[in-house]
């Protein structure tokens, strides 16, 4: 037990202890505002939360918890053992992440092995301190401890994660579906509903029903509880693994009735007193979520294949739905009522309700908008409106830890006595306050901040480029309307051409028999938004009394010939097609194009070296498609389509036999696809156009060796490809030579609209490029050159990306020894002849390499030697020295 003098002490170490859940929160929030800008965002921002701060969470306050239950301070001796495992944690964490980012399979495997033996060491602590306050007790003359309980979930609960931490090792090394499925399953089953879930139910069965205003509610079924919640677990794992999805689903089926064992008893507090908090609010929320999650997760396992592309953890349902709000509810009535009596309580309680139901409102509201089938924009808007609700708990919570500490000077007093009567989770004098006047106004500010972000959505998504124009032409008003219904189907609107009565007004209806996202943009800058294949959408013309056009604005979709043309009969001629809706979307004027000028001082070459290809035969990588602004030359910036955020995507290395599975997730406002050559696979499934929000999983298996392009195989293909989707595979030949170093350079061509436009269609139908670059920024190699000594011998791997121009690979001062295209060598390694090379001759979609060594020191251009393509862009240096 505390002594007087324990308790005057100030408990620095908790503070110490809850330091790695404040810091990850600002990481978390820095991720999600940064996310399109991060390789691997969707993964960080899953691993920093659930890991950094629900574990770090769960880590700190299971152990204050179980000490509360029992009266039984751990002690001070044994602090700095909690410490050193708390802090061991989160080097686990960093060093997981490192091994992720970097694809170091033996990093992650170590970073996973800390993770899962800290919370192991967790475990063993939580059980030790249960069983020596239990013998205290009963050395003292005392019965067990009224909630000794809801200490063993936290047990259970901590036992499972290092398990679940072995089968994240086994899910980042790869394997084959069924056996990746049923390990993601088994990873998620263990570490989410387990770790995550058995814990809040240990902490909820307790603390809910007293912020209910019902403390003994619910405690008889405990004991049910923790058995049933595992079962399900054990079920789940058991289907998974042995490739029995429907077992499984009926595993999450156990789990959830063991969810409405804790939560069934709480349905009629919860209606008879309602929430008047964030906490309570937050966690009826949470509750919500978790069984519509649950639910959604059983229907997805029993109604497909058992793939990994669709076992996907629902993040929005589970983790923002459920878990986070979870944390921020329990976190709200922890921190305060931890901090002091009453009125230290209170005071800390009051700033954690700032705000209350407008947080609660927008994000629950703006989850439910952001799962149905809007535009993508508006479910940027609505996102970001709910990070920013989810944000705002970390100036709120600094704020109630100020208003503590305030009051805790005031009273005078020292911190709060842990006591065996103590063992209860008390609650805040101000939970119970009175609703006030000013919840109407929270509600009405919530519903105008939705209403808000997802009109600016649908303003950025709609595609009209500026104000409406009139198309009546001076004509009179009939006061009659025409609808029209087409289809948009194939690159084409069917009927594609519309003949209205002069003065009609026009109503278009067009439903998207396609399977990409298309839309209608009128002359006048009346649009129906993006549509998503199998939707309809409705735009109002207006009055007709001249001819106008319409078309499909997603780039290279008009030049394909979705066009629609609205005619008269009995008005004017006048064709009226040419607006300034029309043009270009205007982000800027033309580009200046200087390619003698140096990029700013914060530029950075891509790094031109190759690397080694990765150990396994699986080779696991993840593509996300953006759309996102690029500069493409000093001072010249594009609208660029991207695999993982940059002009051409990663670089994949190999050898044959190797399998290549590699998850193409499509964030972007259209449809895309991928192409990779490296395969033999049927097109019809692995290149089908995914549209925003879907995913794909493309596998593939290295047949041939050669250096093989990938790109957007959706229409219009030159368009995709020049505007940055495209990458290299690297199939090594066998018995290939070691060599001083080996560089990689894929060329492309740039066709430039406005600048900071989107590429401009138009220039790539007529062949006509603004830039050929090697490795998607024209002349980045001479502003930033590589380097090499006399002697060294060089391979370097070229590919012609196109989508256009051939490629005559030369470099001035040397010549090449060995010419390997195609999948041959022109000129082999150790030739008896001494045969040279001077250029590397490469159509569209070819590559090879060649090797040379450099006699003299000196500055060595390599470029393509057709020069007008070299002056374009396509050029670099090497400095070689001694």
């Amino acid at each position: 037990m505390s002594t007087p003098a324990d308790r005057r002490r100030p408990k620095s170490w908790h503070r110490l202890a809850g330091l790695p859940v404040r810091v990850w929160m600002v990481v978390l929030i820095g991720i999600g505002l940064a996310h399109w800008a991060l390789p691997d965002a969707r993964w960080l921002l899953v691993h920093v939360f659930t890991i950094g701060l629900v574990t770090n969470s769960i880590v700190l306050w299971s152990q204050t918890l179980a000490e509360r239950f029992f009266g039984y301070p751990l002690p001070e001796a044994r602090r700095p053992r909690q410490l050193a495992r708390i802090y061991a944690l989160n080097a686990g964490l960093v060093v997981t992440i490192v091994g992720m980012l970097g694809a170091w399979w033996p990093v992650t495997m170590a970073g996973a092995i800390v993770i899962g033996g800290v919370v192991a060491w967790h475990c063993a602590a939580l059980a030790r301190l249960i069983v020596e306050a239990q013998r205290h007790r009963e050395a003292a003359g005392e019965g067990p401890a009224e909630n000794a309980l809801n200490a063993w979930f936290f047990v259970v609960a901590a036992s499972l994660l290092p398990v679940g931490a072995g089968f994240g090792v086994a899910l980042a090394y790869g394997f084959a579906d069924p056996e990746q499925a049923g390990f993601l399953v088994t990873h998620q089953a263990l570490n989410i509903l387990g770790f995550l879930g058995i814990t809040a139910a240990g902490v909820l069965m307790l603390m809910f029903p007293r912020l209910l205003g019902a403390a003994k509610l619910g405690q008889r079924r405990r004991p049910y509880a923790l058995v049933v919640l595992p079962t399900g677990i054990a079920i789940t794992i058991a289907g998974a693994l042995s490739d029995h999805p429907v077992l499984a689903a009926a595993g999450i089926g156990v789990y959830l009735a063991g969810w409405l064992i804790v939560a069934g008893p709480f349905v009629p507090a919860a209606l008879a007193n309602p929430p008047r908090g964030y906490a309570p609010a937050s966690i009826c929320a949470a509750l919500l979520w978790l069984f519509g999650s649950l639910i959604a997760y059983a229907t997805t396992l029993v109604t497909g294949p058992f793939v990994t592309a669709r076992i996907t953890l629902l993040t929005v349902w589970f983790l923002a739905g459920f878990a986070g709000q979870l944390l921020f509810g329990v976190m709200s009535h922890l921190m305060p009522t931890m901090m002091g009596p009453g009125p230290v309580a209170a005071a800390g309680k009051a700033r954690m309700d700032r705000w209350w139901l407008w947080r609660v409102l927008v994000i629950n509201g703006g989850l439910v908008l952001w799962l149905l089938p809007l535009d993508s924009w508006v479910k940027v808007a609505v996102s970001s409106l709910v990070m920013l609700a989810f944000i705002m708990f970390l100036p709120i919570m600094i704020a109630a830890a100020r208003a503590a500490m305030t009051a805790r000077k005031a009273l005078a007093e020292p911190e709060p006595v842990e006591s065996r009567s103590g063992s209860h989770i008390p609650v805040a004098p101000e939970s119970r306050a009175p609703r006030t006047p000013q919840l109407g106004l929270q509600a009405v500010a919530a519903a105008a901040a939705l209403a808000l972000v997802v009109s600016v959505g649908l303003a950025l998504g709609g595609g009209s480029g500026g104000q409406i124009t009139d198309a009546a032409g001076g004509v009179t008003p009939t006061g009659h309307t025409t609808t029209a219904k087409i289809a948009a189907v194939s690159m084409r609107f069917t009927p594609d051409t519309i003949t209205v009565p002069a003065g009609d007004r026009l109503v278009i209806e067009v439903a998207n028999k396609d399977s990409q996202v298309h839309d209608l943009v009128l002359a006048t800058g009346a649009t129906t938004g993006r549509i998503a294949p199998g939707a309809t959408a409705k735009v109002d013309a207006g009055v007709i009394g001249r001819s106008i056009e319409g078309w499909c604005s997603i780039v290279g979709h008009r030049q394909q010939g979705m066009v629609l043309h609205i005619r008269t009969s009995g008005g004017t001629a006048d064709d009226g097609g040419a607006t300034a809706h029309d043009q270009h979307s205007g982000h800027g004027g033309p580009p200046v194009i200087d390619l003698q000028k140096q990029p700013g001082p914060g530029f950075t070459a891509r790094d031109a070296r190759l690397a080694p290809a990765p150990g396994g035969t699986l080779h696991r990588v993840t593509f996300e498609v953006t759309e996102d602004q690029a500069e493409v030359a000093p001072g010249v910036r594009q609208t660029v389509w991207t695999y993982n955020g940059k002009p051409m995507g990663p670089t994949l290395r190999g050898r044959i036999g190797d399998v290549f599975e590699v998850t193409l997730v499509n964030h972007g406002t259209m449809a895309h696809s991928v192409d990779f050559h490296a395969g033999m696979v049927s097109p019809d499934q692995n290149m089908r156009d995914i549209d925003p929000g879907q995913t794909l999983v493309y596998r593939f298996r290295a047949e041939h060796t050669g250096i093989w392009l990938y790109h957007c195989a959706t229409a219009p293909m030159a368009a995709h490809l020049a505007a940055g989707m495209y990458g290299a595979v690297v199939i090594d030949p066998p018995d290939l030579a070691p060599v001083s170093a080996q560089y990689l350079f894929v060329q492309a061509e740039a066709y430039l609209g406005a600048n900071g436009d989107p590429v401009d269609a138009d220039k790539v139908a007529a062949n006509t490029p603004d830039l050929v670059m090697f490795n998607g920024y024209a002349n980045q190699y001479v502003y930033r050159p590589l380097h090499a000594k006399v002697g060294d011998r060089i391979r370097m791997w070229v590919l012609d990306a196109g989508p256009n121009a051939p490629l005559a690979f030369h470099v001035i001062g040397t010549q090449f020894d060995v010419v390997y295209s195609e999948g041959a060598y022109l000129l082999p390694p150790g030739d008896p002849a001494h045969g040279g090379s001077q250029a590397l001759a490469l159509q569209p979609a070819q590559g090879g390499f060649v090797e040379m060594t450099f006699a003299e020191p000196g500055t060595y251009t390599f470029l393509n030697h057709r020069m007008v393509d070299g002056d374009r862009g396509a050029m670099g240096k090497i400095v070689v020295t001694e």
